[in-house]
């Protein structure tokens, strides 16, 4: 699959189903992303959205956030917390979907690579996991 491309100026889709949404070529990604452009104009929303502006990686429901520093300073993530982050900044979808993409958070200097590769995710330390949960800095369960 090429890089996905998604425009700022493209309206949401409200009329897609489920399964197209999720589970589609994308796999999500563009649903992802979407969801990042909603949660950016919602108020409860606003320190996540500024944070995200600001380059920092806020802890999210898709692993790749990080709100701390923990041992290791590199971690995975996934592509859906990258598209989802992508619009949280307003910024158009760009993702390539076979391809690793590395941030450095601006807040807790860690990097986080976000893979298509979900091995990766789960072959993170028991270490990571303990000391960086969603209360102290991890990802929030799901992919």
């Amino acid at each position: 699959m090429a890089a996905l491309f998604r425009s700022i100026s493209q309206p949401i889709r409200t009329d897609a189903d489920w399964k197209l949404l999720w589970l589609g070529p994308d796999k999500g990604l563009i649903k992802c992303w979407e969801t990042g452009l909603q949660d950016a104009k919602r108020e409860d929303k606003k320190q996540l959205a500024d944070a995200a502006l600001l380059g920092e990686l806020p802890v999210a429901s898709w692993k790749g956030g990080v709100s701390r520093r923990l041992k290791k300073l590199e971690k995975y993530g996934t592509l859906q917390y990258l598209a989802y982050w992508q619009g949280l900044r307003y910024q158009d979808l760009c993702i390539d979907p076979e391809a690793e993409v590395t941030i450095s958070c601006t807040k807790t200097g860690m990097k986080v690579t976000f893979t298509p590769d979900l091995s990766k995710l789960s072959n993170q330390t028991q270490d990571d996991d303990a000391n960086g949960d969603a209360e102290n800095g991890g990802s929030l369960p799901g992919i």
